[in-house]
This record gives structure tokens, sequence and C-alpha cells, in this order.
């Protein structure tokens, strides 16, 4: 039988064998570097923090994680496509290296200090991969085991957060006489909470103000907790917990993954382990466990990823058409799903209501919500930090695509009553939500090139005019802009159904008129 060392191999080889180029300040220790080292030449380190992110997911997922499945998928060049079944689903042998998300996402997760959600059945690894990911921040196995909450229906406030000393309840004359004995948790760099919907609502506050605003509060005392990855499972995310998970909770969370079923042909790998009595988070190679430092490191290597203006005008042409609700309002800023939802006022009427557009062409159909400020930060974090891991210096439009469904799975929520959802061959979307938001992607991608929105964007030119700034225009100028930006609104609005897309370029070129409008203002009190 192997020896431990076995389940404790890395390759020696690069995990991803082409050049690596990584936006970053210059440093002149840059110059003292060879080509996998990174700029702290005085730590000693042998590798690239991305090479070393590298190493740590193709050793868990090789070694540690039996996941033989690669959702994330990378082409380069053409790929081998077959039909399978009655229902002729394809199955996809992807020509460029491509990822297992159960691995993938939390390690990105770890690398960004974000929060991941793992929902699936008792038994699919949930709660081992996130004890992996505490013992890559250093910690030991005792320490990550103690640490991690587990959810049951009497959990307190005093339970999660920590408990007043008791002397000093009886003793005080003030509040801020009384000490607290705050759990230890609540100082570490991995926080695993375990089926965090068995927590009772009132606690779910509190751990609501730590994982958002990263304090804690008893008594009028706080503690300031270090920013953190944040890890919870749920064996059902779908109501099959003993709480609701309140909304706010829920949508603190950035990534939501799925433990997918285990493939029985990889049983030898559960014998051996068995037969070695071998447990994955007991023998993680000391070569890719990360320090407080090299991850502070990490995520300004990842932040300073470029994400160029054709992808995120994808991603601004993209959630532009889920918010847009004609029938909803009567004041054109009001037209919004938002406004409907703070109403109260009964869904089907409303969209009964709605019958300017085809509501099968029209993907803003499809669901309830439309796409928050948090979620596009998170999908543009998400898809930087996939671009690092991949050893580019720039975000590319299938990164972008690849991250979107597991950030936005818990937050785009489907209509399911749409007449998309009706059809046939889309049935199985109502259940495979990972599957379903890749497709509405695509379908605004589609739309997109359709429209030729990257040579014809007529907005461009105003948006780069007013990124320079308004000093210095004149007075004859700004009534110029204005005359074209009205000119535009007309042109866009003549003979046309309102579309999400339209709907946010005209509230955008009403705000470029405002700003001129004020502008000129100025201008005559100056005069």
């Amino acid at each position: 039988m192997p020896p431990l060392n076995f389940f404790q191999r890395l390759s020696k080889s690069p995990t991803n064998p082409k050049p690596i180029v990584r936006p970053r300040q210059f440093d002149v220790a840059d110059l003292y570097a060879g080509p996998l080292q990174t700029s702290d030449a005085a730590s000693g380190e042998a590798v690239a923090l991305d090479e070393k992110l590298r190493q740590a997911y193709f050793w868990i997922v090789n070694t540690a994680i039996i996941s033989p499945h690669y959702d994330i998928e990378y082409n380069d060049g053409p790929t081998q496509r077959y039909q399978v079944g009655d229902s002729k689903r394809t199955l996809t042998l992807p020509s460029a290296q491509s990822y297992s998300s159960f691995v993938l996402l939390p390690l990105l997760t770890f690398a960004t200090r974000r929060k991941c959600l793992f929902v699936g059945g008792p038994g699919r690894g949930k709660t081992a991969s996130a004890i992996l990911m505490g013992v890559l921040a250093g910690y030991s196995i005792k320490e990550v085991r103690r640490a991690m909450q587990h959810g049951h229906p009497q959990m307190t406030i005093a339970d999660l957060l920590g408990n007043p000393l008791p002397a000093d309840l009886v003793g005080a004359q003030d509040m801020k006489e009384i000490r607290i004995a705050w759990r230890n948790w609540l100082g570490m760099r991995v926080k695993i909470v375990d089926e965090y919907n068995r927590i009772p609502t009132r606690t779910q506050s509190a751990l609501l103000t730590v994982m958002g605003d990263n304090y804690a509060e008893i008594l009028n005392h706080i503690y300031e907790c270090p920013e953190s990855a944040w890890y919870m499972t749920a064996n059902d995310d779908r109501g099959g917990g003993t709480y609701a998970v309140v909304e706010a909770l829920r949508d603190r969370i950035d990534v939501v993954v799925q433990a997918l079923a285990f493939n029985p042909r990889f049983l030898d790998d559960l014998l051996l382990r068995i037969e070695e009595n071998m447990r994955p988070e007991e023998c993680v190679p000391a070569e890719i466990i990360f320090t407080e430092q090299e991850v502070d490191r990490m995520v300004e290597e990842i932040r300073a990823i470029a994400v160029p203006r054709e992808v995120r005008r994808r991603i601004e042409f993209f959630t532009s058409q889920f918010e847009l609700f004609e029938t909803a309002g009567a004041q054109f800023e009001y037209l919004t799903k938002d406004t409907a939802r703070l109403a109260g006022v009964e869904w089907h009427e409303l969209v009964a209501a709605d019958n300017g557009r085809d509501r099968l062409k029209d993907i803003g159909c499809q669901t309830l919500n439309g796409v928050s400020v948090r979620n596009l930060m998170t999908i543009l974090l998400y898809a930087k930090a996939l671009a690092y891991f991949r050893g580019n210096g720039e975000v590319e439009l299938e990164d972008l695509r690849q991250t979107l469904p597991f950030v936005l799975h818990d937050k785009l929520q489907p209509d399911l009553d749409s007449p998309f959802f009706n059809l046939p061959e889309n049935i199985p979307f109502k259940a495979d939500r990972i599957s379903w938001l890749r497709h509405l992607f695509d379908l605004a991608c589609d739309e997109y090139e359709r429209l030729n929105l990257d040579r014809e964007d007529p907005l461009a030119a105003l948006e780069a005019d007013f990124a320079k700034g308004l000093d210095g225009i004149s007075e004859r100028d700004t009534r110029t802009r204005l005359a074209t930006i009205e000119r535009l609104i007309s042109e866009r609005v003549k003979g046309r159904k309102l579309y999400g897309h339209l709907y946010d370029d005209l509230l955008k070129l009403k705000y470029l008129h405002q700003r001129y409008t004020n502008y000129l203002h100025w201008l005559r009190a100056q005069a």
C-alpha cells in the first residue's frame, strides 16, 4: 500500500504552462525575482501565488475531494459533443483546461475572502471541503473543527458569539465594566457555519451582523472581526431547514455551490482511504498552505486584474434585461419589479396587464426580480478571481459566463409561470438553476451581437465626452450636447417597444441631460 506521502504529492511541473502576465504596481524587487517568484523576494517563496492557488486546486480535486464533475468548461478550438438519451442531452469534451465548481468556487472564495454556501444531500463532502479551506489558511484540524459553528434549533446569540462573565454581571455598576468571553471562532480568517438554515431567526440576525459588518456585539461591547472567508452548508436550501433563512442573510452569500452525487466508478479511491486510514484534511501538503500575508497579497493581485470594456458592456447589457416592469409604475423611474415587490400587488395581475412585449423573446420576463449592486460587484470580483486563477491579466467573456450562474443562483429568481418555462425543451431549466442562468447569459449575448452594440453603441461617445469632465466646456458646447441627447432619445423611443436595455439607456441619457442642464445653469450664474 502507498505511504502517507502518496497523498501529499504535488506536481513539480507548472499547472498552467504559459507566460503569466499579472498587472501590479512596479516594485524594484521585481528586477531580482525569477519568472515564477512573487514580488516579495525576501519571503523565500518559490512560486507565484496564482500558481500556488492552482497547485492547491489540483491537489484537492485529484487527491482530497473526489469530484470528477468538470462543469466549468473552457475550450481552445474544436470540441467533441455527443447527444445522449431520449432527451438528447449534450455531453461535451472540453478542449482546454476545465474545472470542478465544487472545488474551484470555494477556493476562489478563500482567495477573495468572500462567502460561499454549499448545498446538497448529507454525506456529499460539503463539511469536509469547508474544513480543507480552514487547513489551507494554516489552522490545525483541531482548531478548525472546534471553531465550526453547528446550526441547531436551540442555538442562542450567546452560543454563537459569547457570554458576559457571571461575576461581572453580579458586581458591575456600569455596562462598561462587564467583560465578555468572546467565542474563539470570531477571530479566525476562515469561518464555517454548518447547517446554517437550522439556526433560529433571532440568532440569524446576530450572524448577519458578523457576516455583513465584521463585528459582533453583546451588551454594547464590540468585537472587531478580521476579514475572513466564510463557508456555510445546508442539506436543502429550499425549505428543508428548521428555519427559513432571512432574506438579508441569504443576500450576503456570494456564491452557491452544489455538491453533486458520488460516482461509484471511483470506489477504489474510497477503499484506499479506508485501508490507509487517511483523511484528506490530515495530509494537506505544507507547500499549499497560505499565510495571512499571502492571502492579503493575493486579494490585491486579484483586484488588479483588468476588465476590458467589451466584457463590461456584456455584463451591463445582461443585467439591464431584468429590472424593467412596465406596468408596475406610472413615473418612468418606477417602472421596475422592485416597485411591484414593495407594493405587494398581486404579481399575476401586473403580468396580465403587460401586453406590449413578446414575453417569450424578452428574457427579462423569465425572472421575478433584477440584479442588485452587491450581486454585480460579486460577479466582477469572482470573474477577476477566475482570470487570476487561470494565469491571465484580464477577464475574458468566458470567465464571466462561468462565474455568473454561481453568484446569481439564489439571487435571480425565475418566474416559473413565464412562457419560456412552458416549452418542452426548457422544462429542465426549472430544476437546473445553473444551466438556466448560463443559458440566460448566452441569450443576452446573442441579442447583444444581433444589435451590433460593440460597434454601434449610441451612448459610447456621450459617455466618453462626459468622463473627461465639465471644466472648461463652453455654453455653446453644452447646448450642443443637450441637443444631441434629446435627438438620441427621440430616435430611440420612436416606434419601439420598451425593453430592459432601452429602459436603462434612456435613464442614462436623462442623467446626462440633467448634469449638463445643471452645468448650463451654473454657467449662466457665473456670467
